[in-house]
């Protein structure tokens, strides 16, 4: 059994929370957060205790840490929880700083125990089809790679204040996934950005509306579509085109069902956001860590996974601001 502490006990810890306590190899036992109230809540809802991330870390009989802080903490604690022998999942990024989250790989190169960065999609049931059916050559090679993600409304803008911008917030995952599925990283990315949904992001200084296009050592290429707004729902596909056919990733909907009529065809709208989206790729991460902790099977997302789309969506972000494509050397 795994004895699991969640430090962070906002949104997305509750979610991982869930898959802890719903394990039959993991126990949920601590909760930890700056905020008193959403750790005495999610400690209560789980029988577990509420502690401070120090004690967590700290104590022998908690075999692994799940991280759902902030982002600017997740390389300390990454680095005391190592230090400790926990095994740990971490939320993207592992930091903002690519040489600060570099340091943390330095400083953890000795770890014994599983490091894991959660990029949730990676075990999505579909996206995992996708790049099983490309790694297997069922469209002879892949030549480009097209993904569309688009939230259907954008966060508060305190957040936005904080989270490191659309790129490093947002597209990364999109970055990963696609790594992930043309099976290395780009030597190159140009991207472009603008404000179109909300004047009061640009006025934060972000984006929420962007377009990347990563180049590949052997010519290949991506493109990446991100939108903060989509009036629709949560809008997550991908097609990716191979010398021998075209793999796709269509929306899961709200319904299967469709109505036909001389009228026109009408369907679903797109699951409303992530939460429903990628509800099972939840599960399915939660039980690839607990695979890797307990059963010392590999760890499918690595601290250095993490760092290259950190790397990544660092560059998206300086093509966006200069205007000129960035050469990468990852």
């Amino acid at each position: 059994m795994l004895n699991v502490g969640i430090l962070g006990a906002g949104r997305i810890g509750q979610v991982h929370a869930v898959n802890v306590a719903g394990n039959r190899e993991s126990r949920l036992v601590a909760v930890s957060d700056v905020y008193a109230p959403a750790a005495d809540a999610l400690a209560k809802q789980y029988d577990a205790t509420v502690r401070s991330s120090e004690e967590i870390i700290a104590d022998p009989a908690i075999d692994a840490v799940l991280i759902a802080t902030s982002t600017d903490t997740h390389s300390d604690l990454i680095e005391a929880a190592a230090a400790a022998n926990k095994a740990i999942l971490c939320e993207k990024p592992v930091d903002l700083s690519v040489d600060r989250a570099r340091l943390c790989q330095s400083r953890t190169k000795e770890a014994t125990r599983p490091i894991m960065v959660a990029f949730n999609r990676r075990f999505d049931p579909n996206f995992a089809a996708l790049q099983k059916a490309a790694a297997g050559g069922e469209i002879g090679k892949t030549e480009l790679l097209s993904i569309t993600s688009f939230d259907p409304a954008p966060p508060p803008l305190e957040y936005i204040k904080v989270s490191g911008g659309l790129f490093r917030d947002m597209m990364i995952h999109d970055l990963d996934m696609a790594t992930f599925l043309m099976g290395e990283a780009p030597v190159k990315i140009s991207a472009v950005g603008s404000a179109l949904v909300d004047p009061e992001i640009g006025v934060a200084g972000d984006v929420d509306t962007a377009v990347a296009t990563l180049t590949y050592g052997d010519g290949r290429l991506a493109v990446i579509k991100n939108s903060r707004r989509a009036a629709y729902g949560y809008d997550q596909r991908v097609e990716l085109l191979g010398s021998k056919g075209l793999l796709s990733l269509e929306n899961i909907r709200e319904s299967t069902i469709s109505k036909a009529t001389e009228k026109g065809v009408l369907s679903a709208k797109p699951e409303h956001f992530f939460l429903e989206r990628y509800a099972q790729a939840y599960v399915v991460e939660w039980q690839a860590f607990v695979d890797a902790a307990l059963h010392d099977t590999p760890v499918p997302a690595t601290l250095q996974d993490g760092i290259t789309a950190l790397a990544l969506a660092d560059a998206a972000a300086q093509s966006a601001a200069t205007g000129q494509p960035v050469a990468l050397d990852l």
